[in-house]
């Protein structure tokens, strides 16, 4: 039985893996193969395979490259892909290749809310869950709240300008680092007893756009303010920044949802999961302005 993780070089991915080899033999215990990283290019994983990960060469968008990806009993972590718009076709790839190898264990990144969910961004996610259902799969569902560093990955034009500009309201948003929801992934594919279970993953203390902008003020000495815009305002500023049009209308679409308190939920599945407490977002902000 390996522990195999998809998308092992992104951002989340790199740090599953990390959390995996603090408590799982790799390489140097002279049992290669219990980590397994599912990745498109070898040479862009060199470094996962340096520390005794086992590398499976396998595309998303080529089905057929996903008959090798699996074994029989493998606990398997589908990370969400990030092309919005074709992750339901990759999902569904995976999903069957996962089928047909009899994997033990499926557990998917989906997103906080899971079927109730009511924003653009989730419609992939709770058609990836559906599909894994259909499936027969024993599966986990680790619904994933806001990431910290959607936020703080973007403030140099928030220090530069003075100013968080968002259509979310007064709406709170109970995020929590990129870290924590790595650990929790690691710990669902580790431990026992979380088949069948659907896992709503969020940080402990929900916070709102103004108090962020307040904390931003402290740390940096900066007057940072919270700018509310309206959806259709907003949407323009992103475009104007470089995003997609589609990706702009998703992000207000998000911050639509954030005003309805959509992404305020705070069940401390993720801290009983990592058995922690989750990250602050002060934590993050000042680690953020450390390195900007």
């Amino acid at each position: 039985m390996s522990i195999v993780v998809t998308g092992a070089t992104g951002e989340l991915g790199r740090l599953v893996i990390d959390e995996l080899l603090a408590t799982v033999p790799a390489g140097e215990t002279g049992e290669t193969g219990e980590i397994v990283a599912v990745v498109r290019n070898k040479e862009k994983a060199a470094a996962l395979a340096a520390r005794g990960v086992e590398l499976r060469i396998a595309d998303y968008d080529r089905p057929e490259t996903l008959a090798e990806a699996f074994r029989a009993g493998d606990r398997v972590l589908l990370i969400s892909g990030s092309e919005v718009g074709k992750r339901v076709a990759q999902h569904s790839a995976i999903v069957e290749a996962a089928k047909a190898a009899g994997v033990a264990q499926l557990a998917y990144t989906g997103i906080l809310g899971g079927p109730d969910a009511d924003f653009l961004l989730a419609d992939e996610h709770k058609a990836t869950e559906q599909l894994i259902l259909d499936s027969g799969l024993p599966y986990t569902f680790l619904r994933n709240g806001w990431y910290t560093e959607n936020y703080t990955a973007n403030l140099a034009p928030v220090l530069e300008h003075g100013a968080v500009v968002a259509n979310a309201g007064e709406g709170r948003i109970a995020s929590a680092s990129r870290a924590d929801y790595a650990a929790a992934a690691a710990a669902a594919v580790t431990g026992e007893g979380h088949l069948g279970k659907a896992y709503e993953l969020s940080g402990d203390t929900a916070w709102s756009l103004a108090e962020y902008a307040a904390l931003l003020s402290e740390v940096t000495g900066k007057e940072i303010a919270y700018k509310e815009v309206p959806a259709a305002v907003h949407q323009e500023i992103l475009v104007g920044a470089g995003l997609p049009e589609g990706f702009a209308a998703i992000l207000t679409d998000v911050d639509e949802a954030i005003a309805r308190g959509r992404l305020a939920g705070t069940s401390g599945d993720l801290a009983r999961l990592t058995g922690r407490p989750t990250t602050p977002l002060a934590t993050t902000v000042r680690a953020a302005l450390a390195t900007a």
